[in-house]
């Protein structure tokens, strides 16, 4: 296993190799947020016993720089600072899975044709549709006790967002987000380093409050431009809706789909031998 620092635009990002003397392609793996770190997703170390399987945090997140400065905090130079990992680890060729905020700089990155095409796509829990998302929440939102539902209600006509909200937020992850309770070290240590300030300015709130820079971003429409082998998951009460992941991979002819039942947002981690397993036997042999 390797843990190491590549220069990007604005400081060091931090990644891991775990399994890098294995001889099969590589899958590289994007973390949510944004602000977000790769904790939560390190189960997927299990696939290193057959192919390197690369983690990152992206800058300003977990192990890597924290510059303060907001103009880094971008879609487009978040976009910049994956082509710079596939070129600086070498990658000539790899798969690349996408969670959450994940997906939208996957997509992203696919459809500006940059050198390194993925030889396959996995969109975990994806959000291609910003206003596809705003709806899904709406949904549930609609679906909380009364009391939470008008707490974040509230809150969201008047701008403000103390305690209370926090609290019906949880209210609402606990259904959403992740369903195990308690929550796994993992996805606690993922909270724990959460950089709240690149997820105000590029989010929002929370997973339902959507005021940041990516409140616009609609990618849906141009999914059957991506040509490569896709699969996408979801769970069954997850923020990225069945409905709506399902809507995806009609938008994009051949690519398959795995709902996990009972699961939500966190999948991978309610379900994790399924999942992996999944993940697993949808790469191909090399």
């Amino acid at each position: 296993m390797g843990d190491d620092f590549i220069n990007v635009k604005g400081g060091r990002v931090w990644f891991r190799a775990a399994g890098k003397e294995r001889k099969k392609t590589p899958l590289l793996v994007l973390h949510g947020g944004p602000g977000g770190s790769w904790d939560y997703l390190q189960p997927l170390e299990a696939l290193a016993d057959e192919r390197p399987v690369i983690f990152y945090d992206q800058l300003g997140c977990g192990n890597s720089d924290r510059p303060s400065d907001k103009s880094l905090w971008t879609l487009a130079r978040y976009v910049d600072e994956l082509e710079t990992i596939v070129r600086e680890l070498g990658l000539s060729s790899f798969h690349l899975l996408g969670n959450s905020w994940g997906c939208m700089l996957g997509i992203e990155y696919m459809l500006e044709k940059r050198p390194k095409e993925p030889a396959s796509l996995i969109f975990s829990a994806p959000c291609l549709s910003a206003g596809r998302w705003h709806e899904d929440q709406r949904r549930y939102i609609a679906a909380l006790p009364e009391k939470e539902r008008m707490i974040i209600e509230k809150a969201e006509a008047q701008s403000s967002f103390g305690p209370e909200y926090e609290q019906a937020m949880m209210v609402f992850y606990k259904r959403h987000l992740c369903r195990l309770d308690p929550w796994p070290e993992v996805l606690n240590r993922t909270f724990a380093k959460l950089n709240r300030d690149i997820y105000l300015h590029m989010w929002g709130p929370s997973e339902f409050t959507i005021t940041g820079a990516l409140k616009g971003f609609e990618r849906a429409q141009r999914l059957a431009e991506v040509k490569i082998p896709a699969l996408f998951t979801c769970g069954r009460y997850d923020e990225a809706s069945p409905e709506t992941v399902e809507y995806y991979r009609r938008m994009m002819p051949g690519s398959k789909i795995r709902i996990f039942e009972g699961c939500s947002h966190s999948h991978h981690l309610e379900d994790t031998r399924g999942y992996i397993e999944a993940v697993r036997n949808f790469l191909p042999e090399k």
